[in-house]
C-alpha cells in the first residue's frame, strides 16, 4: 500500500505552535502515566512520535450508529453529518482530558478512527480502502451541555485535549471484518459494538468526505460512536479499545483556572 507522510518543518522540530501538539517523553496508557501540561517540542527521530499521524484536519461523523443516535433522542441522517476537530485537541494515551473550566457534561466517545495514507479526492466506494495507511481508537470528548445549546459543534469537540488516540496500526494488519470499538470507565464497559453496526460504513464515509474536501495524508477520520456514551469526572480513568488493534487511556482532570466571561454582542 502507498503511503506518504506530512512532510517536517526544515529545523527538523515540531513547535508547539504546530500540528503536531504531543508533549516528549512516554506516551504509556497506563495509570501511572506521567501527566504533562506543556506541549512543548518534539525531535525528529524520537520514537514516542506517530509519523503517520499529523492531520491537517480531523474529519468526524455524527450519529453514525442508530442506537447512539436513538439514545440522545435523533434520528439516523439521511446522509452522514460531518463535522471537524481541530489538530490541537490531540492528546496520546496517558496525557489528560482536561473539563474547561465553566463546562458542565464533558461525555466520552468511543470511535475506530482511520488514518489517511495518500492524497484523495471523488473517492470510488470500490477504492477506499486503498486510501487508509492505519486504523487507531479514538475518543471524541464531547462537552455534551454546549453541543445541545449551540447551532454549531465546533465549540463541544474542540477543546484542547477533546481527542485522544492511541498508536496507529498498519491497515494490512487489521482485521476489518471483525473491527468493534469497546469504551471503559474505570474499568467498566460502556460501549461495546461492532463496526457492522455503522449506518454509514467506512468506504461510503471517505467516498463521501472526498466529494466534500480533499483528504490529505495524516488526515484522521473518526467514524463515529456507537450507544452508551456518558459523562467524565475528575479523576476518572477512560479506556478506548479497538480488539487486535490497540487501546488509548486517558485520566481526567479539571483545567486550573476560573471560567472566561462570554461575549455579548453590542
Amino acid at each position: 500500500m502507498r503511503r506518504r507522510t506530512r512532510a517536517m518543518p526544515p529545523s527538523g522540530t515540531w513547535s508547539s505552535g504546530s500540528s503536531w501538539p504531543w508533549p516528549r517523553g512516554s506516551h504509556s496508557s497506563g495509570p501511572s502515566a506521567t501527566v504533562r501540561k506543556d506541549p512543548g517540542s518534539r525531535k525528529v527521530g524520537d520514537n514516542s512520535l506517530h509519523p503517520h499521524l499529523a492531520p491537517g484536519k480531523i474529519v468526524c461523523v455524527g450519529r453514525n450508529y442508530r442506537a447512539h443516535a436513538s439514545e440522545l433522542g435523533n434520528d439516523v441522517p439521511q446522509e452522514p453529518l460531518l463535522f471537524l476537530k481541530p489538530p490541537s485537541s490531540l492528546i496520546p494515551g496517558g496525557e489528560s482530558i482536561l473539563q474547561p473550566p465553566g463546562v458542565g457534561r464533558v461525555d466520552f466517545e468511543g470511535e475506530v478512527a482511520f488514518v489517511v495514507g495518500r492524497r484523495g479526492r471523488l473517492i470510488r466506494e470500490e477504492e477506499a480502502w486503498t486510501f487508509v495507511s492505519h486504523v487507531v481508537p479514538a475518543n471524541d470528548v464531547t462537552a455534551r451541555d454546549l453541543q445541545r445549546s449551540d447551532a454549531q459543534w465546533t465549540r463541544a469537540k474542540g477543546f484542547d485535549t477533546f481527542c485522544a488516540v492511541g498508536t496507529p496500526v498498519p491497515l494490512e494488519q487489521v482485521d476489518l471484518d471483525g473491527l468493534r470499538v469497546r469504551t471503559r470507565v474505570n474499568g467498566e464497559i460502556r460501549q461495546d459494538a461492532p463496526i457492522s453496526d455503522m449506518a454509514f460504513p467506512p468506504p461510503v464515509l471517505l467516498s463521501y468526505i472526498s466529494r466534500i474536501m480533499t483528504l490529505e495524508p495524516g488526515d484522521l477520520i473518526l467514524t463515529g460512536t456507537p450507544e452508551g456514551v456518558g459523562p467524565l469526572v475528575p479523576w476518572d480513568e477512560v479506556e478506548v479499545e479497538i480488539p487486535g488493534v490497540g487501546a488509548v487511556m486517558n485520566p481526567v482532570r479539571a483545567a486550573p483556572g476560573a471560567p472566561w466571561p462570554r461575549p455579548r454582542p453590542r
